[in-house]
């Protein structure tokens, strides 16, 4: 990791964040570092890094309210949510329905500028949506993600809860900072644990 790194190299690590699938899609090939002797693909969290502090940037140059998040997955409602509620965004909660940002005759429709998507597999719609009035798509993407219509790849294990919590702190804050909302990483009063999801999957 690089001294200028959005956060000690230890905190990815326990985190997860570089923990992929044993699946590697085509267009995510490029963020993998190795594939370990179980098969499981590992991302290069140098990149993940990276894409972070971009992704915040390209955010910020649009208003808030004109910047749609998604999250469809238990581990992910949480981060978004808080991420949505900090940064004064527009959360899209759960399942994202055909039309949501397409047809204005919808009661819930909404016409974003920028689209953050979780997970582009279940928020398939959403980057649809996205791709059909030619709005820039941010996406959390891991080994196993196709990432087509996506502009701007923060490749991550999108499945983990305290990795998706981390990523979502980092966008907050990172977000806030480009915005000159805050002045550094001091004022930023929001800890890893707040974007949490504190609920548990359990496994019958």
């Amino acid at each position: 990791m690089s001294e200028e790194a959005l956060v000690d190299a230890n905190e990815y690590l326990y985190s997860h964040i570089q923990a992929g699938t044993m699946v590697r899609t085509p267009g995510m090939s490029r963020f993998i570092s190795k594939r370990r002797g179980d098969g499981l693909y590992m991302l290069d969290v140098d990149v993940t890094d990276k894409r972070i502090k971009a992704a915040a940037k390209l955010l910020a140059g649009y208003e808030q309210k004109e910047i749609v998040v998604t999250a469809s997955r238990i581990y992910a409602i949480t981060p978004a949510k808080k991420f949505a509620e900090i940064t004064g965004t527009h959360m899209v909660e759960g399942r994202v329905m055909p039309g949501i940002f397409t047809n204005p005759n919808r009661g819930d429709f909404f016409e974003p500028e920028i689209v953050l998507v979780s997970d582009t597999r279940n928020e398939r719609q959403a980057v649809k949506e996205a791709s059909k009035i030619n709005v820039p798509i941010v996406a959390l993407c891991d080994t196993d993600n196709w990432i087509k219509f996506v502009d701007l790849v923060i490749p991550c294990n999108n499945k983990s809860r305290r990795s998706i919590a981390l990523v979502y702190w980092l966008l907050a804050r990172e977000f806030m900072k480009e915005k000159g909302l805050i002045k550094g990483n001091d004022e930023f009063k929001h800890s890893v644990s707040d974007f949490e999801a504190k609920v548990e999957i359990k496994v019958k």
